[in-house]
């Protein structure tokens, strides 16, 4: 990208863009962030939200804690516009669970004026283009509206933009459990067997799982987080039984390690091998599932192991094989993606999780997120494609300096600055909750 691109003209140049608001998809905590910064620059704007209340994904997996502490969950202009009306920062020392992060602290902040008045939940967003054309027309493309067309109990309706910032997430696209990342064949048949995520196996979805085989499939943080709860599950209701199905030789990411430098998260490894070494869990690794089909009351996932045929009986599937954005609504926006990770490119050899782990992404703002779609922003946990990294810290910082570009603000844009700590934002509680980073929720 050259200087003269980075310093193209923002979204606001044009008057008749200038009156239209900013659109921004989610109502997250980055969306959110993305609204206050705008508030606070006078910049009008309206927020989309497909769920029924805000923060719709966070209240899913509402009863994990979250690996950050309070200090690095909460976006600097959200915290001044909160203050302002009295709001006290909880002890900034402590990680708290989901729940509780959008109960004392997202929720507040949607109820502030201007925010309130421009969020709208059960609106899905379908599409996203520019008013009176595809992607293939260029002229004149840059001064042309945005067209975000979504889906409300109404019916669909259209509105139109002078920038979209897509803070949407990933929880609501899950990888396939199928090993080639094609829709799993059969999923259909045993849909009502198969959980997302994070399930809360000790509190809401309790009745699920107690009593019945889980199998786990997925080598990450969220896989071990579910493992332990069903371990603990198994201790309480007898006939509970756990598999953890993996398609390496080893889950590296949660394996403990003495090579890891962040000790907790080798804790939570070491938590998992040893429920392993027990006999908690069955371990069945090196599964590569194909197709899976109903057998009776449960049903079989079909796969290779070992380079032979396999076939692994449950009663129930738990997908944490990770997240993936959802680009579809986005097919006449021109986008400059990585070819593996799904990310802007100019984004994506910052956050490669072969190299990178929570604590050490450089923070980044509009210049590498930048498609070439003038006025147009992924943003949060999709700007990371399929990278699992992702902080909301950094988010915040990202929709900072975009929002800061979209108000012409050039020099606050370009400075983009982030300090953590090495290793702090990754450590998470054990002492008997769960604990999430960056799959489903952001650390």
């Amino acid at each position: 990208m050259t200087l003269i691109e980075l310093t193209a003209r923002p979204a606001t140049d044009d008057h008749h863009l200038s009156t239209l608001p900013v659109v921004i998809v989610g109502a997250g905590p980055i969306g959110l962030a993305a609204a206050a910064n705008l508030a606070l620059r006078g910049i009008d704007f309206v927020v989309l939200e497909a769920g029924d209340g805000i923060a719709d994904s966070v209240r899913a997996w509402g009863h994990t804690r979250l690996f950050s502490p309070w200090k690095h969950l909460v976006d600097p202009a959200s915290r001044r516009l909160l203050e302002a009306q009295g709001w006290e920062l909880p002890d900034p020392e402590r990680a708290p669970a989901g729940r509780e992060l959008v109960d004392a602290y997202l929720a507040p902040l949607s109820r502030l004026e201007p925010i309130a008045s421009r969020i709208r939940t059960g609106a899905e967003v379908l599409a996203v283009s520019r008013e009176g054309m595809d992607r293939t027309r260029t002229s004149k493309r840059s001064t042309t509206p945005f067209l975000v067309r979504l889906r409300t109990a109404a019916g669909v309706e259209e509105l139109t933009a002078r920038a979209v910032i897509d803070a949407s997430g990933t929880y609501r696209t899950p990888n396939s459990l199928g090993s080639s990342g094609l829709a799993l064949l059969g999923l259909d048949e045993i849909a009502d067997l198969v959980q997302p995520a994070l399930p809360d196996v000790l509190g809401r979805d309790r009745d699920t799982f107690a009593g019945r085989h889980t199998t786990v499939v997925g080598a990450g943080h969220s896989a071990a987080n579910t493992l332990l709860g069903l371990v603990q599950l198994a201790r309480e209701v007898p006939g509970t039984r756990v598999t953890w199905l993996i398609r390496n030789a080893q889950a590296v990411r949660v394996s403990s390690s003495a090579d890891d430098g962040l000790a907790d998260r080798a804790k939570l490894g070491g938590r998992v091998d040893a429920a392993v070494r027990r006999g908690d869990v069955e371990l069945v690794d090196g599964f590569e599932i194909l197709r899976a089909r109903r057998a009776g009351d449960g049903v079989e996932l079909v796969g290779q192991r070992s380079g032979e045929l396999a076939v692994h009986p449950s009663d129930l599937v738990v997908n944490a094989t990770g997240f993936r954005p959802d680009l579809d609504p986005l097919r006449e926006i021109r986008l400059d993606l990585d070819e593996i990770v799904e990310a802007p490119k100019r984004l994506a050899p910052l956050i490669d999780p072969n190299v990178h782990s929570c604590g050490t992404v450089e923070p980044h703002g509009f210049a590498e997120l930048t498609h070439p779609e003038h006025g147009f922003f992924i943003v949060g946990m999709k700007s990371y494609g399929r990278a699992p990294t992702f902080l909301l810290a950094t988010g915040y910082e990202q929709v900072r300096s975009v929002t800061a570009w979209i108000a012409g603000d050039l020099a606050a844009a370009t400075n983009v600055e982030l300090v953590l700590p090495a290793t702090g934002v990754c450590s998470t509680d054990l002492g008997g909750a769960s604990s999430c980073c960056s799959s489903s929720s952001g650390c």
